[in-house]
């Protein structure tokens, strides 16, 4: 099974086929719109406009599975992005990150990459206080918080999975290289 073989609702409801961004790099995040890493968006929406040009989707996820950090409806949380953040990129319906409603995309990202790398003192620190945190962590692979990233590349390899410590600006160097 590969990256394009998977279809998400669009905020709207209606399916979508992943293969739409064949042959483009994805960085794909559960998100929140009331979580201490809400502001990320501002980050997500400057790498969007630096490098959509040059191939760079990014799929936002909304998931209200961790301490209900985001409320409302799906047009309520676009509404929330587009006003505050600008944000551009596409937005998809809310989601399961973990758990046996899980979307089948996030159960193939988890495979795909099972652990992230978590650099630093303060992000181990922080990331051990947010698992404790989650009541829907129950594999050392499920999703740990709001704002986990995946990167994909162009030829639908997940290449990488970020905590949700690690910023936007952090993984552009990383994304650049696949661009």
């Amino acid at each position: 099974m590969a990256i394009y073989d998977f279809s998400v609702k669009t905020r709207k409801g209606e399916d979508f086929s992943l293969q739409a961004y064949e042959g483009k790099v994805m960085l794909i995040v559960n998100t929140a719109t009331g979580c201490g890493f809400t502001p990320q968006y501002e980050g997500l929406e400057k790498l969007y406009e630096k490098y959509h040009e040059q191939g760079l989707e990014v799929l936002d996820f909304p998931c209200n599975q961790f301490k209900g950090q985001a409320p409302g409806s799906d047009e309520e949380i676009h509404e929330f992005c587009t006003l505050k953040y600008n944000t551009q990129f596409d937005q998809f319906k809310k989601i399961d990150v973990n758990g046996e409603n899980e979307s089948p995309l996030y159960t193939f990202l988890k495979e795909q990459a099972p652990q992230e790398e978590i650099k630093g003192v303060k992000n181990k620190l922080a990331m051990k206080a947010i698992s404790k945190l989650s009541d829907t962590t129950k594999k050392d692979s499920d999703i740990k918080w709001n704002f986990t990233k995946f990167l994909v590349d162009r030829n639908g390899n997940v290449v990488k999975r970020y905590t949700p410590t690690c910023t936007p600006e952090e993984i552009e160097k990383d994304l650049a290289k696949l661009l």
